[in-house]
This record gives structure tokens, C-alpha cells and sequence, in this order.
């Protein structure tokens, strides 16, 4: 979603840089470009250079309207753990890296993802994911975004979500569509 005409920004937000996670703002009447709008986010160049990732909340601020939140595929609490893990599953799905317009479960990024029920009720996630390179700042982001999107799937309780970086990520990772999306053969 490359556009080449400037948003000019309606009033001051805050910003992360990509792909430092450094915390920057952004002022008011200055000019960004869209790269990309997707999981509830926004990634645009600003007029010096950066990339950064604006948060769905503050698209008033692009003059835009706020992305809509990704529900589960279905909204009412589910009957099995099994149930459940398929939506959390499809919440996953719309988590993206601020860099590359592809969701992380077909990036390879999630290497693990157990719901199990817990001993008064619901079930707790537990998700292991790591990111396309170690030295991107963006994990703590992408950490949090993960976790409020599986607290956001009806009968989760707990969600347990963690960094890893072992096996370290490659390309082969990719599944098939990410592949097709991103033109790799």
C-alpha cells in the first residue's frame, strides 16, 4: 500500500521508529508517507527519513478513520480448547510486522501456540514467537500486540506470551501465500 502522496499530519502523535522500537513524536502539520496499514497499525515514512509504526488509535491524527479490530472468526465463547485455539489462531493472523505487509503466522514467526483450559474456567494461551532478525527493537511492540489480541478471543483468560529466538528465523519459514505475497519463489 505504497502511496506517494503525503498525509499531512492533523495534530501531534506519538510514533515508534522501525526497526529500533525507540519512542519518538511526531508534530502536527508535518508529512508522512503510508507504506502500510495493517493489524490495527499504521507503518508510514516521515519527511526525514524514518519509518515508523503509528498505533490504530491514533488515525484520527492521518485524518483517517480508526482500523477495525480483527474479531474472531466467532465471537462467542467456544466449547473445547480445540474451538478456541482455532480462533486464536485466526487473531494471530492479523497481527503483522510493521515492516513487511505479510501476518506473522505466515511469516513463521509463531513457533508455538497451547490453549489450555485452567482450573476455575476459560483457558490460558500460551504463544512462543520470535521476529525476522535480533536485532529488531520492535519485539516488546509486537509482544503486546500479540497479547491484547488473544485477551480479545472469547474465553481466554490467561495469555502467556513470549520472545524466543531458537530456533533463529529464515525465509524457509515462510509460508507458501507469504511467499506468493512477497514475490519469493
Amino acid at each position: 500500500m505504497k502511496d506517494k502522496t503525503p498525509i499531512i499530519l492533523k495534530r501531534d502523535c506519538s510514533a515508534v521508529m522501525i526497526p529500533s522500537g525507540e519512542k519518538i513524536a511526531l508534530s502536527g502539520g508535518s508529512s508522512v508517507w503510508m507504506t502500510q496499514a495493517l493489524g490495527e497499525s499504521y507503518t508510514v515514512m516521515t519527511d526525514r527519513g524514518y519509518m515508523v509504526r503509528i498505533d490504530g488509535r491514533d488515525a484520527d491524527a492521518l485524518g483517517m478513520a480508526s482500523i477495525p479490530e480483527l474479531k474472531p472468526e466467532n465471537s462467542a465463547a467456544a466449547d473445547s480448547a480445540e474451538e478456541v485455539e482455532k480462533q486464536v489462531w485466526h487473531q494471530l493472523r492479523s497481527c503483522f510486522d510493521p515492516e513487511i505487509p505479510v501476518n506473522i503466522v505466515d511469516l513463521g514467526l509463531i513457533y508455538h501456540c497451547v490453549v489450555t483450559p485452567l482450573p476455575a474456567a476459560g483457558y490460558k494461551a500460551a504463544v512462543r514467537f520470535t521476529l525476522t532478525a535480533q536485532g529488531c527493537g520492535m519485539g516488546q511492540f509486537l509482544k503486546k500486540d500479540i497479547q491484547n489480541k488473544l485477551l480479545a478471543v472469547p474465553g481466554i483468560s490467561e495469555a502467556d506470551v513470549e520472545l524466543v529466538w531458537d530456533p533463529p528465523w529464515n525465509q524457509s519459514m515462510l509460508s507458501g501465500t507469504a511467499k506468493q505475497q512477497l514475490g519469493i519463489d
